[in-house]
């Protein structure tokens, strides 16, 4: 019944959307663009449309170098590309560029450089794509990216697990700090862009997974009035009210402010499942003086489900459950997380050349949640349940200083980065458990039990504490061949505490290293290669007693960068081959103690690509060949292909905006995403079949409206977004529409 509902409501936004269109179009096509404040000086080609301005005027002032590119980077979309001065100029106002191509960066180096520079692989999703895509969470956002994958999430929580390069990413950035631990939620209306850096990145990050990292970098406040006002409805009980609002706070314009909030409601495709994610984030630019900037920021984030997204259960003849089918008892879940982080940036222009940046941060989460999970299928009918009840409190405390300055040696050019940071992070779990519930009928199932008696079963306090330095330098020795070259050495205790207030301490320290070089034969095309490490803390203790070691990855990496058509498209393409070890294996003469000796590799071979093909046709997307496998375990047989990793993965998102005319502002949009087969647990016992999810849209934009209609998953694909193992896996959203329609004023 409750399908049949979502249907006609789904039918009437469609009707609703399209009268919208229609009715508006019919009276602001022959409307002129309206224009306000600033007057900003951009490049004739550049791919202009006409909203509020975005433009960052503290990137075209003084105070443009004192302003955090690490702790808290600018959106550098904003920026002209580094050939402006070849390019014609005209004086447009009130205007924002409304582009798929990000040509500088700064999570890859802590220092805003052009990524053609960059002797890595680093992609940028800019704020507009997000917005094009009417992406819900980081996870969709970073769909475009090769070598990125979905690798589930707890019970429906909107924080999720991404793969990057065969490895699972450990750990959540913002704006270059790492976040709060695994439920580190993050609301999509406050991203300005997302930055994926490829491969080992502990030469300025500490302790990550050798993969990669993603680096969520948020909005900040603007120099002249913006308001944004929008609302998103769509089948599945979805809907998501937003604002957007930022401007001065004095007449001189050295008090600033941004404040984002939404909503989000969604009933989800699973019978019973309802889910909510309130987002707040207010957000002030403080200019002490010309050279020095404050940063205040604070995000309130509460996701709350009743209950949440349960499992599908493989059965023995490959077919999947229902999709809509709730395995679980659904009055007995639900999930209740929120997260607040707070804290500032300062920095310091001493002068041309040097400056100093400061950065705290405080990001806490608490969680209360009762889950209930299958644990065995029997006799392809019933799936044996267990049950969770629990409180779970993360704390994260980060604190970096860098020096970041310019000189030379004779001919010879540098950039130099020496850099402190200080992270603790505090882990407190308090659990209860319940294994007597009844196994629950596929066929025929009875949701109706008692509340069960839950016993303590585990509580835990672990504190880790970390500290590091680092030191990098950006070689010039011609203006075609540029060196990067870094170090950083860490310090990381923890202990994990059952109970046990005088637990043993865990000490680990290591260095990680970083060389590149990029060479360009032409201003369009760059040659690099480069090779670096990555470290990251083991928890535990083998049989002798010895702690463990950190894993530790290495990688190679060797690629090209093209830019086309005066540097509106860019592409790069990147081999690369990364060895993790030290990985925790079960001991042959004891099992149920872990040692040291296991060994897994992933190599491939990456293109991305983004920008602009003609005026209104933009594009973004990407292809993956991954073989990632186990090299070397005790218990997982060598050549075993690592978890939710597809051998060919790949995505195309392209817009086309009727640029001119009666119908200028009318454009279409149509995503393709691939993924290939894949392993679904390890040891590998079976294989998800790959998928190809198709996403369309339409849209209109005049004078500040903005409405579209956005149909994810366009043909109803059943899909497996990712799996642990038979009894875990998690489906793709069935067909998705959302309609949305929004004033920037």
């Amino acid at each position: 019944m409750r399908s049949g509902l979502q249907g006609i409501r789904c039918g009437s936004l469609v009707t609703l959307a399209w009268a919208v269109f229609v009715g508006c179009s019919s009276q602001l096509f022959a409307a002129s663009v309206a224009t306000a404040g600033g007057v900003v000086s951009i490049p004739r080609k550049a791919d202009l449309q006409p909203v509020r301005t975005e433009a960052r005027e503290l990137l075209a002032s003084p105070l443009a170098q004192a302003v955090p590119a690490a702790s808290a980077p600018e959106p550098t979309a904003q920026r002209p590309p580094d050939d402006a001065e070849d390019l014609d100029e005209v004086t447009v106002t009130g205007e924002r560029r409304r582009r798929y191509l990000v040509p500088d960066t700064s999570t890859a180096t802590k220092i805003d450089t052009p990524i053609r520079d960059l002797p890595l692989s680093i992609q940028v999703v800019p704020q507009q794509v997000l917005e094009d895509r009417k992406v819900r969470n980081v996870t969709e956002a970073v769909e475009t990216v090769s070598g990125v994958v979905d690798g589930g999430d707890l019970f429906g929580a909107p924080s999720g697990a991404r793969i990057i390069r065969g490895f699972e990413q450990s750990g959540n950035f913002r704006n270059g700090y790492r976040d709060v631990g695994y439920y580190a939620l993050t609301g999509v209306g406050t991203i300005e862009q997302v930055e994926v850096l490829k491969g080992p990145a502990s030469v300025l990050f500490g302790a990550v997974e050798p993969g990669g990292l993603i680096n969520v970098v948020t909005k900040r406040p603007l120099s002249e009035p913006y308001y944004n006002v929008a609302i998103q409805a769509g089948n599945l009980g979805y809907y998501q009210p937003s604002i957007d609002l930022s401007g001065p706070l004095n007449s001189d314009k050295t008090l600033l402010y941004r404040v984002n909030a939404n909503y989000q409601g969604l009933d989800g495709f699973q019978n019973f499942v309802t889910t909510n994610l309130t987002t707040i984030s207010p957000t002030v630019t403080w200019k002490l003086g010309d050279k020095t900037v404050l940063n205040l920021h604070y995000e309130y984030i509460r996701f709350f489900a009743n209950p949440p997204e349960s499992y599908a259960v493989l059965l023995s003849d490959g077919r999947m459950t229902p999709r809509n089918l709730y395995l679980s008892y659904p009055s007995l879940a639900f999930n209740d997380i929120v997260t607040q982080k707070y804290g500032y940036s300062l920095s310091h222009q001493f002068n041309d050349d040097w400056q100093i940046r400061n950065s705290f941060s405080v990001a806490a989460s608490n969680t209360k949640e009762a889950q209930v999970y299958g644990t065995s299928l029997v006799s392809d009918r019933f799936v044996d349940i267990d049950a969770y009840d629990l409180k779970y409190a993360q704390d994260n405390y980060f604190g970096q200083i860098d020096l970041i300055g310019k000189f030379k040696t004779g001919s010879i050019s540098h950039q130099l980065l020496l850099g402190f940071d200080f992270n603790r992070f505090v882990d407190v779990y308090n659990g209860y458990f319940n294994t007597d519930l009844p196994a629950l009928d596929i066929l025929n199932p009875n949701y109706n039990i008692p509340k069960p008696d839950y016993v303590p079963f585990f509580d835990f306090y672990q504190p880790i504490q970390s500290y590091g330095v680092y030191l990098q330098d950006q070689v010039t020795f011609l203006d075609n061949l540029k060196l990067l070259v870094g170090g950083r050495l860490d310090w990381v205790s923890q202990k994990f505490a059952t109970g046990t207030p005088d637990a043993p301490i865990q000490n680990d320290s290591a260095f990680s290293p970083r060389i590149g070089l990029v060479y360009q034969p032409s201003e369009s095309v760059s040659l690099y290669t480069s090779y670096s490490q990555s470290f990251n803390p083991t928890q535990g203790f083998n049989p002798d007693g010895a702690a463990f070691k950190p894993t530790k990855g290495a990688q190679y990496e060797a690629g090209i960068k093209v830019d086309f058509l005066d540097r509106r498209l860019s592409t790069t393409l990147a081999a690369y081959q990364i060895i993790k070890e030290n990985v925790r294996t079960v001991d042959p003469n004891n099992p149920l103690f872990s040692i040291q000796v296991g060994e897994q590799r992933s190599q491939g071979i990456e293109l991305d690509f983004a920008g602009q093909v003609l005026p209104g046709w933009k594009i973004i997307g990407s292809y993956a060949y991954t073989d990632g496998e186990v090299t070397g375990d005790n218990l997982i047989p060598a050549g075993n292909k690592l978890r939710n990793v597809p051998e060919h993965q790949a995505s195309l998102w392209t817009t086309y905006e009727i640029p001119q005319g009666n119908l200028k502002g009318l454009g279409f949009g149509l995503g393709l995403f691939y993924v290939g087969s894949r392993a679904g647990d390890l040891p590998n016992t079976f294989t998800l079949p790959d998928y190809l999810r198709t996403d369309a849209k339409l849209y209109y934009r005049n004078s500040g409206l903005n409405a579209a209609i956005n149909i994810r998953n366009l043909f109803d694909m059943d899909y497996v977004r990712s799996s642990f193992n038979n009894i875990f896996l998690q489906r793709g959203a069935p067909l998705t529409i959302t309609c949305s329609i929004g004033w920037e004023l």
